[in-house]
């Protein structure tokens, strides 16, 4: 069966907090091997949408749909099942443990988790901790944190935290990976790197990327399509070039059509 040219849609979502609407009749598309850029001033309702997303709200009306599937109603672990994994403004590394068992704890349904398993199958559990294990080191050669794979995850700089955490979203090999603000708190150095890492991952590990980035220079050099918000609000989509032009995000941005 031919996989559906979106892979995530956003129909009418609306969420209303106890009579404040953060999100206002929201509807676009991210087309499969993109990286699109989702931008707008704060509080435009942009972490709010990607809560509703990956399921830590439920959507007030509206539908969000992945590969054809309504996420509605799933809670995050249900989310991340189906191929939808996101990283948060500030990492939430594991810190008292090493970078590599940071990545190793990130594949679901692992054989060691039962109990059973290690009594009747230990050779099954080893096996496949070796898999891990390789495919772990494997995922921190290419974001280069190899050198750091017995260092304490605590112990990292922030741009590493940035880095080990697109690690752990290429270890549970999602279809759709949700990026909120990758460029926080990165020096110009890692931040490079970052973007190439995205780059690659998204040409050579054939990921879609939606981002969420305040990092204007980032988001033009990285993201095509972007999509703007602004009170909750889709007010512009279409490439860097024609998001530039556009008066309402100007006047989203700068408070007027100057």
């Amino acid at each position: 069966m031919k996989e559906p040219h979106h892979i995530l849609e956003i129909r009418d979502v609306v969420k209303d907090f106890d009579g404040v609407r953060a999100v206002n009749r929201c509807s676009f598309q991210v087309r499969r091997g993109t990286i699109t850029g989702l931008i707008g001033p704060n509080g435009a309702g942009k972490t709010t949408l990607f809560n509703l997303i990956t399921g830590f709200l439920q959507c007030t009306s509206g539908q969000i749909l992945s590969q054809g599937k309504r996420l509605g109603g799933l809670p995050p672990h249900e989310v991340f099942r189906q191929g939808i994994v996101r990283t948060f403004q500030i990492p939430r590394e594991l810190r008292r443990m090493t970078v590599l068992e940071n990545l190793m704890l990130v594949p679901s349904r692992q054989a060691g988790e039962r109990i059973w398993s290690a009594w009747l199958l230990p050779w099954l559990v080893k096996r496949q901790e070796r898999e891990i294990e390789a495919r772990a080191v494997e995922v921190l050669r290419f974001v280069n944190l190899l050198d750091l794979m017995d260092e304490y995850a605590g112990n990292l700089s922030s741009g590493q935290k940035k880095l080990l955490e697109l690690a752990r979203t290429l270890m549970a090999e999602p279809h759709l990976v949700l990026l909120d603000e990758p460029g926080a708190g990165v020096n110009p150095t890692l931040m490079n790197q970052l973007v190439e890492y995205i780059r690659r991952s998204c040409e050579e590990k054939n990921l879609t990327f939606l981002l969420i980035e305040h990092d204007m220079d980032l988001v033009m050099r990285l993201c095509n399509p972007i999509i703007v918000m602004s009170n909750g609000e889709i007010i512009a989509e279409g490439s860097p070039e024609e998001v530039q032009r556009d008066q309402r995000v100007l006047q989203a941005y700068l408070g007027g059509p100057n």
